[in-house]
Formats: structure tokens, sequence, C-alpha cells
């Protein structure tokens, strides 16, 4: 049982963005470690000696040998080689949604948040979920692939999404979106999450790693995403309410009534702000 205190105040209403990481947050899988075994996993071979080298690299990570940038690195490398559209479509298609993340999103997207997918993970990937989840914004990396042979080439294009970068994409958006940083939210699990948890208005570790749980506002360690939701101000009376009334498709007004009288606040930002720059990798 999770159990979370927070001062009762207009705080917990005034947050209009939420960021979430991808990995073992949105999703319950590593899309990196996916995407190196999906070879043999297509193949029907039981192991692979990628899974050896990926358990080295995790091993090298938890004991501090390797950092964030080293290890994504040699991950990556592990692609080389790789035929890319028969395993980026093997992960695409073999997506395992975290329980709670569509109800989660449906529901703020009904309450007006705008919603951001910041992830050390890659596009192809990101732009599946931010479909299928409705979200406004995906930040990811890009996997290089030769235009000539079609493998990847064990490397990324453009800037890595690095801890930092993750911070400074939740600024960037919450620039944009005409909000303040104390009216954002954002959800990780990894070290790698750590800066834009500890900047946000409300930092939550979902199942995070003992660091990640150690510098975030909030810790929720159940497998079920939509807790968030009572972290916003929502009872569970309402949560299940709202949930089954986006079924039925009422819309801002009717709800407010069916739940008596229970507000959904407006939002914060205001319309026609300039949107992020050309090169950012956001859709929608």
């Amino acid at each position: 049982m999770d159990i979370a205190f927070q001062l009762a105040g207009i705080e917990r209403w005034g947050r209009r963005l939420i960021a979430f990481d991808l990995d073992n947050t949105l999703i319950q899988q590593v899309t990196i470690d996916e995407l190196v075994r999906a070879e043999a996993k297509i193949l029907r071979r039981e192991t692979s000696v990628e899974d050896e080298i990926l358990a080295g690299i995790s091993a090298r990570v938890k004991s501090n040998e390797l950092d964030f940038n080293e290890a994504f690195k040699k991950k990556v490398l592990l692609l080389q080689g790789k035929n890319a559209e028969p395993l980026l479509k093997h992960v695409v298609n073999n997506l395992k949604f975290t329980p709670g993340a569509r109800r989660l999103c449906r529901t703020l997207k009904r309450l007006g948040y705008k919603m951001a997918l910041i992830s050390g993970s890659f596009m192809t990937v990101a732009r599946e979920v931010q479909r299928e989840l409705g979200l406004d914004y995906a930040f990811a990396n890009e996997l290089q692939v030769d235009p000539v042979s079609g493998e990847f080439t064990g490397y990324t294009v453009g800037p890595v999404v690095t801890p930092q970068r993750k911070l400074v994409l939740l600024r960037r958006i919450a620039e944009v979106e005409g909000c303040d940083l104390s009216q954002t939210v954002a959800v990780g699990d990894g070290q790698s999450d750590i800066p834009m948890l500890e900047a946000a208005g409300l930092g939550v570790a979902f199942n995070g790693k003992p660091q990640v749980q150690a510098v975030a506002d909030i810790r929720v360690n159940n497998n079920d995403l939509s807790s968030v939701l009572f972290l916003l101000g929502l009872s569970e009376a309402v949560a299940i309410h709202l949930g089954r009334d986006l079924d039925k498709g009422e819309d801002a007004s009717e709800l407010s009534a069916s739940l008596g009288g229970f507000a959904i606040p407006p939002p914060f930002w205001e319309p026609g702000l300039p949107s992020l720059p050309e090169n950012q990798p956001t859709t929608s």
C-alpha cells in the first residue's frame, strides 16, 4: 500500500503539464534492450550473446563503472549492422503498456493537461506511444540508419536525450505552454529522470530505483500508473466516475454536474503561444 501526504492547497489544482519517462514508466519494457534482443526473438532463439552483454553493461552501471552516456553508447553499438525495419516493427508491435497508462492519459487530457514524453528511448517507439496515448509532445533519440543498406549504424543522430537534456526539455515545454515549473509534474523511474523530477512542481518516482526514490517528492510502488491521479487531487470515487464518463463521451460541463459540482480547473496557459523550434522532435 502506498501512502502519500501533500499540503492541501491551490497548488495541487494549478498543475497543468505532466512529463513522463517511457521505459518502465509508460511501458513495461526497456526499448534499447528490446531492440537488441529482437533479432533473437524473431528467429525464436531462446538465448543470445546480446543478453549476456546487456547484463554486463547493466551490472557496470549499478557498480558506477559506467555513467548513463557510456552505457547508452555501448548498447546502441550492439545494433550495428542489423536490419532496422524488422527490429523496430517487432518492438512496436509488442509494446506492453503499463497498467493504468491509458486511463491516466485519457483522464488527464479531459482535465486539460498537456502531456509530454521525454525519454532516452527512440523516436520510432516514442511516436507510437504518443499516438496510442494521445500525448501532446514526444522527445527521444533518433537511431541512425544507413540509407543504402537499411542497417543500424550503431550511432544516433542529433543530441542525445541525457538527464540534463530532459530537464531542459521540460523547461522549454513549460515555457511554450505558458506555465511555471511549479505547475508541472514529472514521472519516471531511473537515474536519468532525477534532474526533471527534482525541478518539477511534483516529482513522482514510479517503481523507481533507490536513488530516484530518495529524491522524489512522492513514491509510487505499485504497478498501476493511474495512481498518479490521486496525487493530483482526485478522490478514488471521482477518478472512477470520471473514467466511466470518459467512456461515455461526456463533455467537461456534463462531468462537473454529474460529479455533484466537482470542478475541472481551467487551463493556466494562454492560446497562441510560440511553438517549439522546428528542429525539436515533437509532433502534435
